[in-house]
């Protein structure tokens, strides 16, 4: 299992989010992965910091599909890869209603339909550079060529599903899950196994899980979910986190946030590892404040290495 780590850049130059990459590959941290916002384009942010960060994988996590188009989306994600010499990761998300529709100004209308589409002309274009798709809801054809030479091997492509009909998609037609907010039971009842069998049943390899996890080493731990608690509500507006939260135990979002010293920490590690994990991603991670975060990196960066 690897470790890695999610870098907020809320508010910070690119230099800066640089120098945190930077810091977590020191720490002996694998990767680093940029959410998707109205602001930093994560694709373009990630070839950047995978260029300057020789070593350290990067990853998006995760551009909704609604408002997109994969002809794009692949010529961001080839550049990355180019740029990083292989060590760039795509990922995909559904999104949320009301963010799409107050965003854009277009519907939320049958998402699973989109994202099956979706993936299906991306792949095209990631694995041969080339699409001719001709779908319900969108269309790909490549009249020039799409290749980015150098973008190899092709992109890994991961998706943020979580749902039935999601998983059952993306174990079909991608290389693996994006779940957050999703605990270990959750993961081991429901996520893991969705997957897994539709992409054995599609006859693909057996998925990447990589999850993400927010968390926190702190010794005010009370201060900190208190925090958690205030930053990650959000979440518990949209349905499907309110659902997974639920299968995990828990019922605010909070309640999956990892939290305490040390041992506690690499306790909750070990369980998403027994629960199918095959990547942990830690996000969150500046909750605490600066020596936090770096105590954080600290002991997920030993746990990487052991």
């Amino acid at each position: 299992m690897t470790i890695g780590v999610a870098i907020n850049p809320a508010s910070q130059r690119i230099d800066g989010i640089v120098q945190l990459a930077r810091e977590a590959h020191e720490a002996g941290l694998r990767s680093a992965w940029f959410g998707q916002t109205f602001a930093y384009d994560s694709p373009s942010l990630a070839a950047i910091v995978g260029r300057e960060v020789p070593g350290l994988h990067v990853g998006t996590s995760a551009i909704p599909v609604f408002g997109r188009h994969p002809l794009l989306i692949s010529s961001q994600a080839q550049t990355a890869q180019a740029a990083t010499d292989g060590r760039y990761h795509l990922g995909l998300a559904l999104g949320t209603k009301f963010l799409t529709e107050d965003a854009f100004g277009i519907p939320f209308e049958r998402p699973i339909a989109r994202l099956r589409e979706f993936l299906t002309a991306l792949r095209q274009l990631l694995e041969t550079g080339s699409a001719d798709f001709h779908g319900e809801l969108l269309t790909a054809t490549t009249p020039l060529p799409a290749a980015v030479p150098g973008a190899e091997p092709p992109v890994p492509l991961l998706v943020a599903a979580m749902g039935p009909q999601a998983l059952r998609v993306t174990g079909e037609l991608a290389d693996g899950v994006l779940p957050y907010l999703a605990g270990p039971r959750a993961l081991a009842e429901h996520i893991v196994p969705a997957v897994t069998a539709a992409a054995a049943a599609a006859g693909r390899p057996a998925p990447r899980i990589v999850a993400l996890v927010p968390g926190v080493v702190t010794a005010d731990a009370e201060a900190v979910r208190e925090t958690a608690t205030e930053t990650l509500a959000f979440y518990e507006q949209i349905p499907s986190y309110e659902r997974v939260i639920g299968l995990s135990g828990g019922t605010r979002a909070a309640d999956l946030a990892v939290i305490g010293d040390e041992e506690t920490v690499a306790a909750e590690v070990r369980r998403y590892r027994e629960a199918g994990a095959t990547e942990v991603v830690f996000t969150a991670t500046e909750l605490g404040g600066e020596a936090d975060r770096r105590r954080t990196w600290k002991l997920l960066g030993e746990l990487a290495n052991h």
